[in-house]
């Protein structure tokens, strides 16, 4: 059943199924599933019609606890820090929209960014909360992110990324690698590393390939095209850096440079863009073709 209350962004609420335990109340059971959170803080959401029943009714702080009871919420994140670069809507029609996103711009709310990401800027702008990203980006990586507007043809176009169906080219500047033939296809196994948010190389069959040409030599540093058959969290910046040609201002490849929860340096942003989609359309049979406007600068 629809939720009828929006966030302010016109994004949907999360959901959770309360799970097994021994709490009193639904406020009680949040407060311990989520200790980050805190208890006064679910409190005041409740107070201010945040969190909801299966009917969309808002939940006060003495409603009981039952196992499996459906409660939606709004996630929400005190003091969020503004991101203080525009994303580009390029095209939107009745089933797509593909925007320009800058760096340091999350796609999806986590963490510390709800407000401020790629799907609630655009969720208000248009006030369609049906947006929903049909793949992501990093949010240090610039450029083009496909959103569904339709949830009727959804499926459709989910079906071009995990059929691979879709062609996606990326830019990089990273340091010149002379010693190498191009173009070069990279191939190997990646696997979750240390710390919890960067990907590592192991031996092993491998689950990740990456097309990389040179597009101009500027010196020590080379402009780099790059087109991922697979889909695997930090991929291109896995193997560029595996070559030996990280990309400029990454903060984790080859080595954690930054902590995770360091300020963003908005003069140093990660020189890796989505520059280009291109696919047949599932539902016109039209070949469809979009370009990033953005560029990057050595």
């Amino acid at each position: 059943m629809s939720v009828p209350a929006r966030s302010p962004s016109n994004l949907r609420p999360s959901t959770l199924h309360l799970p097994q335990g021994d709490w009193a109340t639904v406020l009680d059971c949040l407060a311990a599933h989520f200790p980050a959170i805190g208890r006064e803080l679910w409190a005041q959401r409740m107070a201010r019609g945040r969190v909801l029943d299966a009917e969309g009714v808002p939940i006060d702080p003495q409603h009981p606890y039952r196992v499996g009871l459906r409660v939606h919420y709004f996630r929400e994140v005190v003091a969020e820090t503004p991101i203080p670069f525009e994303e580009t809507v390029l095209h939107v029609d009745e089933h797509l929209l593909v925007a320009d996103k800058p760096h340091f711009l999350p796609v999806m709310p986590a963490g510390e960014y709800v407000e401020q990401t790629l799907l609630a800027r655009l969720a208000k702008r248009l006030g369609n909360a049906d947006l929903v990203p049909l793949h992501r980006i990093d949010r240090h990586t610039a450029g083009l992110v496909l959103f569904s507007t339709n949830p009727e043809s959804r499926g459709c176009y989910q079906a071009l990324f995990r059929e691979r169906r879709i062609d996606k080219r990326y830019e990089a500047l990273a340091p010149a690698l002379p010693a190498l033939q191009f173009p070069l296809l990279r191939h190997t196994r990646l696997e979750a590393g240390e710390p919890f948010f960067r990907m590592r190389e192991v031996p092993g069959v491998a689950n990740s390939e990456t097309r990389i040409e040179v597009l101009e030599k500027l010196g020590e540093l080379w402009r780099y095209a790059l087109y991922p058959v697979t889909g695997k969290k930090h991929q291109l910046r896995v193997h560029l850096a595996a070559l030996g040609a990280a990309i400029c201002n990454d903060p984790f490849y080859p080595e954690v440079s930054a902590a995770a929860d360091a300020a963003d340096d908005y003069g140093k942003p990660l020189k890796l863009l989505a520059r280009g989609l291109d696919f047949i359309d599932p539902l016109s049979g039209a070949p469809r073709h979009f370009e990033s406007r953005l560029s990057l600068q050595p």
